[in-house]
């Protein structure tokens, strides 16, 4: 039988596994979210011998269950390759205390590349399967990393478009060359002035605009969306926590079954949802934590119950996480409540309306998995500088953000529980933060922290940032966030 994707906001809008990823977003504004979950044999006896590819493989086809083995050993085998820098793909790295599994080894070097690296294959294929003559416009708003990956993944692939809008003063140097750099005829970028959730909430607007749907289908286009908000972008990442848990036991650091937490940084929810969609299929995990930076509405939200966008937006130094509005909690809102999506739609409309909503009376089990806390601007300095002090690794200030929560997490409960940290971005993407942090040398240029870098990490420049200071920019659209719709209706014609 085939896996049923259903809006959380319409249980009468349910789709297969390909047309979920083809539409990117529910024409309601909700996402496509599984209502029931695959059975998965994780025999670790054999996983910990197994390839990227090989544990890819088992999880996609059991969510990705309408593409057929054929197709999806393209998707797998074309996604993972020396594209990334190691053939091992997402290595685990002992350290003090805690295991760093390390998702920034694409060729973007920030773990969108895990997800990014295949969505273009399983969105052409799809459209393949599907009988689709329109061109697939992929629309996304970045906080920092998305943009790149994307535009990486999606340049000059035959039938596609992409757009990506990001908050001109809410990016790092390196992240906002990295994307104004991109070549390929069919990529565009624009900084809007405005945050990631006033990019975020324009782009979820035009995909649910039917006038715009109908101005762009009479052009043979379509939207998609190459978020996490798109199935195609979740589904991929609950492989690397599988594959994880498989790299410990072959070390020996764990045996099978033994439980593992995993402690991750998150903005828009999807990466750590990912850890929620691996527990359901059998992996052991113990505690999911839920790591925020000074945009806290996460850890409020799973220490009192109410969601409150309410509050004053910050910029910090790991800009991937500034974000007020997580769209991907809204799938675990609907899973709180049984899958019910008029539930659902109700508690996002008095988020729209009030800024709020509560979930009294959400299933406690399914919260109990969650442990959630925020490090501070000083405290994530600092503990990029423990870091590097004791086990002579540099984390960016998004994997710091976690590593200090973890931190905190334990001197609260004494959890001794094997511990995994998404580390989500290399410290070359963030070189000021991390040489300042470790150094305490301010007032370096993002480029004269990249050599600092290199030369207090020994670790090699990445191709992704090794030359980025000459490359031609090639994109330099600025417009206001109000104007987001003007300028993807000038660009296509339409």
């Amino acid at each position: 039988m085939t896996l049923v994707y259903q809006s959380t906001r319409d249980a009468k809008n349910t789709v297969s596994a390909s047309q979920a990823i083809l539409q990117g977003l529910a024409t309601d504004g909700g996402l496509f979210t599984p209502i029931s979950i695959p059975a998965v044999d994780l025999d670790f006896s054999v996983l910990k011998d197994a390839s990227y590819q090989e544990v890819a493989k088992l999880i996609l086809s059991a969510f990705l269950d309408d593409f057929t083995a054929d197709e999806l050993d393209y998707c797998i085998n074309n996604a993972y390759d020396s594209k990334f820098d190691t053939p091992v793909i997402a290595p685990v790295v002992k350290l003090k205390g805690q295991y760093n599994l390390e998702l920034f080894r694409g060729s973007t070097i920030a773990f969108k590349d895990m997800a990014l690296s295949i969505l273009p294959y399983l969105m052409t294929t799809a459209a393949k399967k599907h009988g689709l003559e329109n061109e697939i416009v992929i629309l996304t708003a970045t906080s920092g990393d998305t943009g790149k990956a994307a535009m990486a993944g999606f340049a000059d692939v035959p039938g596609t478009q992409i757009i990506v809008f990001y908050p001109r003063d809410g990016v790092s140097k390196v992240q906002e060359l990295q994307m104004t750099t991109q070549t390929g005829a069919n990529t565009h970028v624009v900084a809007i002035d405005g945050n990631f959730d006033d990019a975020q909430t324009n782009v979820k607007h035009m995909f649910n605009d039917e006038a715009l749907r109908a101005k762009l289908a009479a052009k043979k286009l379509q939207f998609s969306s190459a978020n996490s908000m798109n199935i195609g972008r979740l589904v991929p990442q609950i492989v690397y926590y599988v594959y994880a848990y498989a790299q410990l036991v072959k070390t020996g650091e764990i045996a099978a079954g033994d439980k593992v937490n995993f402690t991750v940084p998150t903005g828009n929810f999807g990466n750590i949802l990912a850890a929620y969609y691996a527990k359901q299929i059998g992996l052991p995990v113990g505690k999911l934590i839920c790591a925020s930076n000074d945009n806290n509405v996460l850890t409020d939200f799973f220490s009192t119950g109410v969601y409150d966008k309410n509050r004053t937006f910050r910029v910090t130094t790991s800009p991937s996480m500034d974000i007020l509005v997580s769209s991907n909690l809204e799938r675990l809102i609907f899973h709180l409540f049984g899958n019910d999506a008029a539930k659902t739609a109700e508690l996002m409309e008095a988020l729209n309306t009030s800024g709020q909503y509560d979930i009294q009376g959400a299933d406690a089990d399914i919260l109990s998995l969650f442990a959630a806390a925020f490090a501070t601007e000083e405290e994530t300095a600092a503990e990029i500088k423990r870091v590097y002090d004791e086990s002579d690794y540099i984390e960016d200030p998004h994997t710091a953000v976690a590593s200090a929560v973890y931190k905190q997490y334990v001197e609260q409960t004494g959890d001794q529980t094997p511990t995994v940290i998404a580390s989500t971005a290399s410290p070359y993407k963030f070189p000021v933060v991390a040489v300042e942090a470790v150094t305490g040398q301010s007032g370096l240029t993002d480029f004269e922290a990249l050599a600092k870098l290199h030369e207090i990490s020994g670790v090699a420049l990445p191709p992704a940032v090794d030359g980025l200071e000459t490359a031609p920019v090639r994109h330099n659209t600025v417009v206001a966030a109000a104007d987001m719709q003007a300028e993807v209706e000038r660009y296509l014609g339409v």
